[in-house]
């Protein structure tokens, strides 16, 4: 609109401002209403109350939908969590019944076998349990010289070892609560050998304090004869030279398991090699089947188990094999000496006969091969012999020292003994019926047998302080209160037995000889046992046990210190860990040799001058050593004794279902 100033007229462009505008804007509405009809107000109204009530339903909603997803996601996230949690309180708690189980694992092994029998039988149940043994032939050296600890309920008393230097006998009331035992143990096993092998190499593995002073102790042997003698049978620490007897590197074939077993890689790999590249058995050499079949044979074999290595299973078939001419006798017992190379067997260069315990201690070995192989000619050749001396006559389940593997007889007037010659034919049957899985009662009766008989005719007790020993019978009938060091592997044996099915009494008798073990160790000022020893029997007797000067010697022997590794294992009691402790550190000082190792000495009874004989024995490695740090293991799930056996050398074969 165009008009004059003065006359009130005035221009509108369209961009009014003020409160005019406003005025004028809400005038044009309400005339812009009025104008409209009814039926179009109507329908406003109604378009607005539409969308006020979508308002009402769509902001809440989304607003909601919102909130809910969050607290979905929210909720998710905390499920998850719980989940988590839950899930690791299980495992906690799936861990703590796994551990809780262990304490009972004899039981609770053999409780549905029990209830089938008490269904069936009218018998009583008697209370099963736990877990072994060992002999060495000290007459058969060569001329030129290891999920259950304990039970729960054992007892862990304190014990007395106060007067350890006295002549006084230290009282050791540890009780032994003994888990059920079945009535007959003769029934199926599963295969014990687990598929996957153990990482005995990890570097996460511990050791306690004590199995490190072992571990040194080893690699200082180790060391020295691989900077001397690496290669040859035997080690001269004093005169750093070597020896051969059966040329075939017995030191380290020996020893490799031991290696494996303390987690020593660096020595298992410079010993696999040697083994690998240099152990041939073509030497034009006569060896002795017993000693080559302990530690050859079952060291191969125990190489293989540990670390499931083909080359240690090609060694011992090649070994086996030409061993087996040994078996062709005229009464198919095996004459002791072989070539290795000719294949020609014969008696030994001393006498036409055997020791019994060199015919009577390969079964598990050869057993084991046939298994591994699945060639059967190796155990049906030592099972042959089993056979044969189960059917010959005996005393009281004892046997004499000499067998004639042309006559297949024993020779009558040879001495009864549980040492030399004649210990590993007692060890053996035990560990035959556990190989086996239990299922050839033949040998749990001749082993029963023998125990009874040993009871009633060798066990005595000394005066004054009645420790238990083991006698002989000279002749097959004269008592004589002579023991050898080699009878010490009996503890573990009867321990061994008894948790497996074994009467109480056998339990008993072991903790018994076990105490007697020690103290000969303990009687004398080195804290080292002699070879032999003699008990006394007179009433008014000062000591308990002389020794002879010509026997007065210590070979380094393992036996003790395997018994009380079974004894550990089985009780739980750590007084066998501090009388290994003390047994070891005495070691430690009188046969330590500087900057080589360790050799045998002349005389237990001289501190000042015990004299070194100038020999590192295979078995230091392979047993002594090997039973130290296995005594100084807590886990009992290390080497489980419900999963392997342990031959008369040391070394772990595995427990067949059959």
């Amino acid at each position: 609109m165009i008009g004059n100033k003065n006359e009130g007229l005035s221009i509108t462009l369209g961009f009014p401002d003020g409160d005019d505008y406003d005025n004028k804007k809400k005038q044009s509405v309400y005339r812009i209403w009025k104008r409209l009809s009814s039926l179009q107000r109507s329908l406003i109204f109604l378009v607005l109350l539409l969308c006020g009530i979508s308002a009402i339903y769509i902001f809440p909603n989304l607003r909601q939908s919102h909130t809910t997803n969050t607290d979905q996601v929210d909720t998710a996230i905390r499920d998850e969590k719980d989940s988590i949690q839950k899930l690791v309180i299980e495992k906690d708690k799936e861990k703590a019944d796994f551990i809780a189980s262990l304490k009972r694992k004899h039981a609770k092994h053999q409780i549905d076998d029990l209830m089938k029998k008490v269904k069936n039988q009218n018998g009583n149940v008697a209370p099963p349990v736990k877990a072994r043994g060992h002999g060495e032939d000290n007459v058969l050296l060569p001329p030129d010289d290891q999920k259950e600890q304990a039970l729960s309920n054992d007892a862990r008393l304190d014990h007395g070892n106060e007067d350890e230097d006295s002549d006084k006998d230290d009282n050791v009331d540890g009780q032994l609560n003994h888990p059920l035992k079945t009535v007959d143990n003769d029934f199926k096993v599963e295969q014990k050998e687990n598929s996957a092998v153990y990482d005995y190499f990890s570097p996460y593995r511990k050791h306690s304090s004590r199995q490190t002073a072992v571990i040194d102790a080893f690699k200082m042997s180790w060391s020295a004869y691989k900077k001397y003698a690496w290669g040859h049978d035997e080690f001269h620490p004093i005169s750093k030279t070597h020896s051969e007897w059966f040329q075939l590197g017995l030191t380290i074939v020996d020893g490799i398991d031991t290696a494996i077993i303390m987690g020593l890689k660096t020595e298992y790999e410079d010993a696999r090699t040697w083994i690998q590249n240099d152990l041939v058995f073509t030497h034009d050499r006569d060896v002795n089947l017993f000693e080559t079949t302990i530690r050859i044979l079952g060291g191969l074999l125990s190489a293989f188990h540990l670390t499931k290595d083909n080359v240690f299973k090609e060694k011992a078939t090649d070994i086996g094999n030409r061993m087996l001419p040994c078996f062709n006798s005229p009464s198919k017992v095996p004459y002791s000496d072989i070539n290795l190379l000719t294949g020609k067997a014969h008696a030994p260069r001393w006498g036409p006969d055997s020791s019994t315990s060199e015919v009577t201690t390969i079964q598990l070995e050869f057993r084991d091969l046939s298994r591994i192989t699945g060639d059967k000619k190796y155990e049906k050749a030592v099972d042959t012999v089993s056979n044969h001396v189960h059917n010959l006559p005996k005393k009281n389940g004892l046997v004499p020292i000499f067998i004639n593997a042309n006559t297949g007889h024993f020779r009558n007037s040879a001495t009864i003994t549980l040492g030399a010659r004649g210990d590993s034919y007692y060890e053996y049957l035990l560990k035959q019926w556990l190989q086996t899985g239990k299922t050839n009662s033949m040998y749990k009766d001749d082993y029963k047998e023998a125990v009874d008989g040993m009871r009633s005719q060798l066990v005595r007790q000394s005066e004054p302080n009645k420790l238990t020993y083991i006698g002989e019978l000279l002749g097959g009938r004269s008592f004589s209160p002579k023991m050898d060091h080699l009878v010490c592997f009996l503890p573990g044996t009867l321990a061994l037995g008894y948790i497996n099915g074994m009467p109480e009494e056998h339990m008993d008798l072991a903790k018994e000889m076990m105490r007697t073990c020690y103290e000969m160790y303990n009687k004398m000022p080195t804290k080292l046992s002699p070879e032999i020893v003699f008990f006394n029997q007179a009433k008014k007797s000062k000591d308990d046990l002389f020794v002879k000067p010509a026997d007065s010697h210590n070979l380094l022997r393992p036996e003790t210190v395997e018994s009380l590794f079974y004894l550990h294992r089985i009780t739980g009691d750590k007084i066998y860990q501090d009388w290994g402790w003390q047994i070891f550190q005495a070691f430690m000082k009188y046969t330590k040799v500087e900057g080589a190792g360790f050799s045998s000495i002349n005389n237990v009874r001289s501190i000042g001058n015990p004299g070194f004989r100038d020999k590192l024995e295979s078995f230091f490695l392979a047993e002594t050593l090997k039973y130290f740090y296995l005594l100084f293991e807590d886990s009992i799930d290390y080497l489980s004794l419900d999963k392997y056996v342990f031959n008369t050398e040391g070394h772990a074969l595995p427990i067949y279902s059959q």
